[in-house]
């Protein structure tokens, strides 16, 4: 596929993931399509998307595997590597001192409270990025790519059937249906 945008150098790939990932404590994935798809261009909507589905597929962390996916395509080895390493450097300092603070702090009643309210913040950018996701399916005519996003969300989601699995099964079949004719 065709860069969406213009071509980033090193720098500019280590500074949108880290920028990714210091806005993104408990759901990275809306804020690096919002970085991007929209922002910098750099991947179209659905090009993310099919992305996104591998980078599911893949064992590891989805955004770890995007920064890798997305680092590689603009910049080889040393693109992969830039995009990682902004991805992970702040967040690590960050999550060591967070969990210092929670390790003498975290029986109090208000950091419950305070990671009740993180929790539902990141379950709405979730919820958000999945109907930007689903967007161009609808678009494209792929109907049958939302009976398969469908499908997954009641298996996984309402009959806590294991995700493995149902990839498994729905992938394959998820290819067939979307297979030129």
């Amino acid at each position: 596929m065709r860069p969406a945008g213009p071509t980033p150098g090193l720098v500019q790939l280590f500074l949108a993931f880290q920028g990714i990932s210091l806005r993104a404590f408990g759901g990275a994935l809306p804020w690096a399509r919002r970085e991007l798809v929209d922002q910098r261009r750099w991947l179209e909507p659905t090009e993310f998307a099919n992305l996104l589905a591998l980078c599911q597929f893949l064992p590891g962390p989805n955004i770890g595997n995007l920064a890798v996916l997305v680092g590689s395509r603009y910049r080889g080895i040393p693109g992969a590597l830039a995009a990682l390493l902004g991805l992970l450097a702040a967040p690590v300092a960050i999550v060591i001192l967070l969990g210092m603070i929670y390790d003498r702090y975290g029986q109090m009643e208000l950091m419950g409270r305070v990671l009740n309210g993180v929790a539902a913040a990141a379950a709405g950018l979730i919820a958000d990025m999945a109907l930007k996701m689903a967007r161009p399916l609808e678009r494209r005519g792929a109907r049958a790519g939302l009976l398969f996003l469908l499908a997954t969300f009641v298996a996984v989601g309402l009959l806590r059937l294991p995700l493995g699995p149902v990839m498994l099964v729905l992938a394959p079949l998820s290819i067939l249906a979307a297979r030129p004719r």
